[in-house]
């Protein structure tokens, strides 16, 4: 069972958060809200919950003014220009844990959401105040972006703010400036050897072999037949496991990969704000930042590496057995 909206609220009081909260009807859109505590000053918050092709999660939490196109997220994020849409209905009870209407970055506070990535608008930090819905939408609660921020980080998550209207060139001179914040906890399997797609822009169909040749460490037997062996022509053909250069089949990509993550990260680290904030401390603090974001993220990727490179070395082995 997830966190309920009564265990929220005392959690925000036990961390001595200022917040005030407004009881409504049930709503499912930022406009019903409005009618509610359009007028209580502050800025109203549209949060989107969203998925890309590799099944991995992010909540985009915006002022209900900012226009947030879909496009130019998913390109920022590194995953191509439709890498990236809007969520199942499913998933907010699975992941989120939270009925349609009520997605909210509170919901983070859910172990199942754990690698859920979240990406809060910059327009946040200039208003006085911010409603969100506490994991229900029949309540809604004001508070600035310190005291969200205070309460994200109770959890274990670094708030980090975007300007979600930013369209930047994204290229080979141009890395995406959102890179660092695709999620890295979940499994994700290597792509087809044959698909020289990098990670920038990943396809829906993975290697479900990899796990279970890796697990067992056994080769599949050759086949003895005429018509298996013909079989299995035909398919090492559709699979094609000539060594065509991707991120997890080339050293040299695989290191361009991790140094794009890394700058990526560490562009989104140094902030106006965070040179305020921390002074002549903000090496020490970006740095550690930098190592705790980038520690998973980096063990996962060198996993894939690892395996998509024993994987091709088990498809070269049996093709040249038969």
């Amino acid at each position: 069972m997830g966190f309920s909206k009564e265990q929220l609220l005392a959690r925000l009081k036990e961390l001595q958060i200022d917040f005030s909260q407004y009881e409504h009807p049930t709503v499912l859109t930022v406009e019903a809200q409005a009618k509610y505590v359009g007028d209580k000053g502050g800025g109203l918050s549209k949060n989107l919950f969203l998925k890309d092709k590799k099944s991995r999660f992010y909540i985009v939490s915006a002022l209900a003014d900012t226009k947030v196109d879909m496009k130019v997220l998913s390109q920022r994020l590194g995953l191509g220009k439709g890498g990236i849409r809007m969520a199942p209905e499913e998933a907010l009870g699975e992941i989120l844990q939270v009925p349609l209407g009520c997605v909210t970055p509170f919901a983070l506070v859910n172990e199942s959401a754990r690698h859920v990535s979240l990406l809060l608008d910059k327009g946040f930090q200039s208003q006085e105040h911010c409603f969100f819905h506490p994991l229900s939408n029949d309540m809604s609660i004001a508070l600035n972006a310190c005291d969200l921020d205070k309460f994200l980080k109770s959890i274990g998550r670094y708030p980090s703010y975007v300007d979600l209207e930013a369209n930047p060139t994204v290229g080979k001179d141009q890395p995406p400036d959102l890179a660092s914040f695709v999620p890295s906890g979940s499994t994700i399997q290597p792509d087809q050897p044959d698909k020289a797609a990098p990670l920038q822009d990943p396809t829906e169909n993975s290697v479900p072999v990899n796990k279970s040749v890796a697990a067992t460490g056994k080769a599949a037997k050759p086949h003895t037949s005429r018509q298996n062996s013909s079989a299995q022509n035909s398919k090492d053909k559709s699979v094609n496991p000539v060594h065509q250069p991707s991120v997890f089949s080339d050293a040299g990509l695989f290191v361009e990969e991790i140094l794009n993550k890394t700058s990526a990260l560490l562009l989104s680290e140094i902030t106006e704000d965070a040179v305020k904030e921390n002074g002549v401390n903000l090496g020490t603090v970006v740095a550690e930042n930098i190592r705790k974001r980038l520690n998973s993220d980096l063990e996962s990727i060198a996993t894939m590496f690892k395996n998509t490179a024993y994987t091709q070395g088990f498809h070269a082995g049996a093709h040249r057995n038969l």
